[in-house]
């Protein structure tokens, strides 16, 4: 039976949120901006959805604008900021996901980049480096998706606010694994993902404060606040909303099962000396680990990996394919050679302790045949 590790990529539809997307995908008609008893229906249940993610966020439902996912949310997010603000400066980290840090480089070629510690950690030393009079916005995602790293936000937000700057963060990997709470932390503006927690691709969320400068960068109708026109994806919203509840109700079981499973994955990684684990000493998403293997390629081990049935990953699906090392560990200044071996694991709630022993088995078993062919290489030169 296949063992999928990959949940920080995407995560498998939830049948309870399949069950109430059902009912929108032909049952219940009607356009949501239509004023008849049909499309209120439909309207009621955006309504609905936003209620419960903007729980999940801790923030308010009028500060909830729903999109096609977490790259839209990033892109209008910079589009529409530097849009309205004409002199507007932005900062982003090193290590943001491509959807932030690829249109904040198109919108300002010189973006100015925050570096990280080699635990991929923003510091407000760091943040003093690149904030000045003419900054105006500050990104820095609340976990990375590469290597689970949590960013301790809080001081960052307090400096970029006392030098007159606002400040979002995608919580993409983070929502549904961690506590989220908009309102409290200060942030101006949040980024939030659907198929990240169980819930259906191609939905997401842009939180923002009304005291944000927005403008819209999509015409041709009013929807969401008047800030993505195009009638809304009601199963899809549905859909999210539903999974939201779920991970909030399950937040803490959830969180609690997976970092059961990271542990022991990390006990047995522990006992290959040719194996790192990145960012081992920061705090992390419950459910992630990233780590290199000296002497192999990450995408030769993943394939190898694939054939015996395990899908895992070699860092961000969004860059797969690619041949250069990770800019998240590059960031963090690891060596290319090992930053090119990166394997990520990422537990889901159906992941189960006999799938971390079947890929502790599977590894111990290629690393083996490794080791055992460079020895009879070896002696035949």
């Amino acid at each position: 039976m296949a063992v999928y590790l990959d949940n920080n990529a995407t995560t498998a539809l939830s049948e309870k949120v399949l069950e109430a997307m059902l009912p929108y995908m032909g049952q219940v008609t009607g356009n949501p901006s239509s004023v008849h008893r049909f499309g209120r229906l439909q309207k009621d249940a955006i309504e609905q959805a936003r209620e419960s993610v903007a729980r999940l966020a801790g923030a308010r439902a009028e500060q909830v604008v729903f999109t096609s996912g977490g790259t839209e949310s990033n892109n209008l997010l910079l589009s529409g900021f530097c849009q309205k603000s004409k002199d507007a400066r932005i900062a982003v980290s090193a290590v943001e996901h491509m959807s932030l840090l690829e249109p904040a480089q198109y919108l300002q070629p010189a973006a100015d980049i925050i570096p990280v510690d080699a635990n991929g950690r923003v510091n407000v030393a760091q943040l003093k480096q690149v904030v000045n009079e003419q900054t105006s916005l500050v990104s820095v995602m609340s976990a990375n998706n590469e290597t689970g790293v949590i960013q301790d936000l809080a001081p960052l937000i307090d400096f970029a606010t006392e030098q007159g700057c606002f400040f979002h963060s995608d919580a993409s990997q983070a929502a549904g694994k961690i506590a989220l709470n908009f309102v409290e932390s200060g942030l101006h503006a949040m980024t939030i993902s659907a198929h990240k927690l169980y819930g259906p691709v191609g939905v997401g969320a842009l939180i923002l404060d009304k005291r944000l400068p927005m403008s819209k960068i999509q015409f041709g109708g009013s929807q969401e606040k008047n800030l993505r026109a195009g009638t809304e994806n009601v199963p899809a919203i549905v859909g999210f909303g539903r999974a939201a509840e779920l991970a909030l109700a399950e937040l803490q079981s959830t969180a609690t099962h997976v970092r059961s499973l990271r542990d022991a994955l990390e006990a047995g990684l522990k006992k290959f000396s040719s194996i790192s684990i990145f960012a081992e000493q920061a705090e992390r998403l419950p459910n992630t680990v990233q780590f290199g293997i000296e002497g192999f390629d990450g995408e030769t081990m993943l394939m190898q990996l694939d054939r015996k049935a395990i899908a895992v990953s070699s860092g961000s699906a969004c860059t797969s394919g690619k041949t250069e090392p990770s800019h998240v560990l590059k960031a963090m200044e690891v060596v290319d050679m090992l930053a090119n071996s990166a394997i990520r694991v990422s537990f889901g709630k159906n992941n189960t302790m006999s799938d971390v022993e079947k890929l502790l088995t599977a590894l111990t078993d290629i690393i083996e045949i490794n080791q055992q062919s460079s020895v009879m290489m070896a002696a035949t030169v």
